[in-house]
C-alpha cells in the first residue's frame, strides 16, 4: 500500500504524538512522551517522501524546491490539528519533521506550570524570555500566556512566528500573527515595523541573533511587553548568553538595558511521570527583583543562583527545586530527576535518603498504530 501521509498524521494525533519523522530508508516513526517509537510500517522509499511533499508544501514553495535544502512551514487538516513541518535532507535523500499544533492553547493550571508564570502574562511593559532546548514546550507554554491576555484584557497582541503555530481567535484583544517570508522578512524586521501597528504586546517566535535581540530591547523601552523564545537551558545564563551576542565593547551598555528591562526568565524541560502517564514541565523561574536586577549590571550571576536557593520569595525557583518537588511528590523517579539536573551533585544531597531504589522504563519499539 502507498504510504499516506495525512491519515498517518491523523493516526498520530489520536495517539497523542508530538513529533512525526519521514525519512527515505526508515519506518515512519513518531514521538511521544519524550520517545521516539519506530511504527510497525514498510520502510519509506523516495516516493513516499514525495507524494507527502506533493500533499503538505504551500504552493507557493514548489517551484523553487529543488534550490531549498532546509525549509519551515505550517500544514492543517482541518477539524483534526495543526502542523509544523520541517524540510531537510539528509545524506542526498529527503526528510520531513513534523510538530503536532493543537487547536486548543491550554491554560496554564493545566500545563501544571507555576502559579507565579501568570504574574508575566499581567506586566504592562518589559521583557519575559522562555528558554530550554528543542521540544521543550515552550511555544506551548507562550501560547498559554497570550491565551491568558487575551481572555483578560482589551490589548493588541502582535507575533511574529516562523511558521505560525498556535492559531489565537480574537477574545479581548485584537490578535495579529505574521509569519517570517510571508507577512514580514525577518524577526527583526516583524519587531521594527511592529512598532507601528500600535501594539501592546508583542510575542517573538525566536531570538536568534543580535539584530532581534536589539529591536527587541527597542520595543521594551518604547512600553511596549516583549514575550521571547531562546535556546538555552538555563534561566540565569540566558542573560550572559544575549550579551555575549555583542561585540564586548557593547556589553556593558547592553547587560544594563537588560537589567533595566527583562522582568522574568523561564527555563523549562518535560520530563516523563512515574507512572507513564506523560510528561510533566520542571521550570526554572527567575522575577528580576531590584536585587536580582543589581546583580545583573555587576555581571554577578552566581549571587542570583545563591539568593533563589536561600528562598522561593517572588515564586522563584531553581531548576533543581522544581526537580525535587516532582519527585518529592512521587511523580518522577530519581533516576529521571537526575538525568534532567544540571548540576546532580546538588540535586543528590537535596534527595538523599528520600529514595532508596530507582524505577526505569524500558523503551518500546516497533510499535502498531
Amino acid at each position: 500500500m502507498e504510504f499516506d501521509v495525512e491519515d498517518f498524521l491523523r493516526k498520530a494525533v489520536a495517539i497523542g504524538a508530538s513529533d512525526v519523522h519521514l525519512a527515505v530508508g526508515e519506518h515512519p516513526t513518531v514521538r511521544k512522551d519524550g520517545r521516539i517509537l519506530k511504527i510497525n510500517m514498510p520502510l519509506l522509499n523516495d516516493e513516499d517522501l514525495d507524494r507527502s511533499y506533493d500533499s503538505l508544501l504551500p504552493r507557493s514553495a514548489r517551484d523553487n524546491l529543488e534550490n531549498v535544502y532546509d525549509l519551515d512551514f505550517s500544514y492543517e487538516i482541518p477539524g483534526v490539528s495543526r502542523f509544523r513541518v520541517n524540510l531537510s535532507r539528509q545524506l542526498g535523500k529527503n526528510k520531513l519533521v513534523i510538530r503536532l499544533i493543537p487547536y486548543y492553547v491550554p491554560k496554564i493550571p493545566e500545563l501544571n506550570l507555576p502559579e507565579s508564570m501568570e504574574q508575566f502574562a499581567k506586566l504592562n511593559h518589559g521583557i519575559v524570555l522562555i528558554t530550554g532546548p528543542t521540544g521543550a514546550g515552550k511555544s506551548t507554554t507562550i501560547a498559554s500566556l497570550i491565551d491568558y491576555i487575551n481572555t483578560n484584557y482589551a490589548k493588541h497582541i502582535i507575533t511574529i512566528e516562523d511558521p505560525i503555530e498556535f492559531i489565537f481567535n480574537n477574545k479581548k484583544c485584537i490578535v495579529s500573527q505574521r509569519q517570517i517570508l510571508l507577512d514580514t522578512a525577518t524577526f527583526s524586521d516583524g519587531v521594527k515595523y511592529a512598532l507601528r501597528q500600535d501594539p501592546d504586546v508583542i510575542f517573538i517566535g525566536e531570538i536568534r541573533d543580535r539584530e532581534t535581540v536589539t529591536a527587541a530591547l527597542k520595543a521594551a523601552e518604547t512600553g511596549h511587553l516583549v514575550f521571547a523564545t531562546i535556546h538555552t537551558n538555563d534561566a540565569v545564563q540566558t542573560i550572559n548568553r544575549i550579551v555575549n551576542m555583542y561585540e564586548p565593547a557593547d556589553r556593558g551598555v547592553v547587560r544594563n538595558q537588560l537589567a533595566s528591562l527583562v522582568k522574568g526568565t523561564v527555563s523549562q524541560r518535560l520530563v516523563p511521570l512515574k507512572d507513564g502517564s506523560g510528561r510533566r514541565p520542571a521550570c526554572e523561574v527567575l522575577v528580576v527583583t531590584s536585587t536580582v536586577k543589581d546583580f545583573i549590571e555587576k555581571d554577578e550571576l552566581d549571587n542570583i543562583y545563591d539568593l533563589v536557593k536561600k528562598g522561593s520569595f517572588n515564586s522563584m525557583i531553581t531548576m533543581n527545586m522544581s526537580l525535587y518537588n516532582l519527585y518529592s511528590n512521587g511523580l518522577i523517579s530519581e533516576e529521571v530527576a537526575m538525568e534532567a539536573s544540571d548540576d546532580r551533585t546538588e540535586l543528590a544531597q537535596m534527595i538523599k535518603g528520600a529514595y532508596s531504589g530507582v524505577t526505569t522504563k524500558t523503551d518500546s519499539s516497533d510499535d502498531d498504530f
